[in-house]
C-alpha cells in the first residue's frame, strides 16, 4: 500500500477574480480549469494547488484564512514588487533572515500565502 498527495484546496468566493491573482499576478502555473476549479502545478510534478469555488457553507466558511501553504519562489524580490504593484496584499512584508527571505501574501479573499526563497 501506498499513500500520496494529490492536491491541496484552498476555496474563494470569485474564481474570475482569483484567476487573476494566481496566473497574472503570482505567475503560478495553471494545470487545468473548469467552472468550479483551478488547479496549479501539472500533476506530473507531483501535488497540485486547487483553488475552488466556494459553494458549500462549510466551504465558505474556510475562505479568508492562513492556508498553511507555503510556496518556494527563485526572483522573490521581483515577485514581490509585481504583487505590491498589482495591489496584492502583504500580511507580512518581504524580510531578509540567515536561512533565506519570505513574505506573506493574501489572494483578493484573504487567503495567506508563505512566499520563501532559500539561498542557493
Amino acid at each position: 500500500m501506498s499513500v500520496t498527495m494529490k492536491n491541496v484546496v484552498v476555496f474563494v468566493t470569485d474564481l474570475a477574480r482569483a484567476k487573476s491573482f494566481y496566473v497574472d499576478q503570482l505567475g503560478l502555473p495553471l494545470a487545468g480549469e473548469t467552472q468550479m476549479l483551478m488547479e496549479f502545478f501539472p500533476a506530473a510534478k507531483g501535488t497540485t494547488l486547487g483553488i475552488a469555488l466556494a459553494l458549500q457553507d462549510a466551504a465558505k466558511a474556510l475562505v479568508g484564512r492562513h492556508t498553511g501553504v507555503t510556496l518556494q519562489v527563485t526572483g522573490i524580490d521581483a515577485l514581490c514588487q509585481r504583487l505590491s504593484d498589482g495591489g496584492a496584499t502583504f500580511i507580512e512584508p518581504l524580510e531578509a533572515s540567515p536561512w533565506g527571505k519570505m513574505a506573506v501574501v493574501a489572494d483578493p479573499d484573504g487567503n495567506q500565502y508563505a512566499l520563501v526563497e532559500m539561498p542557493q
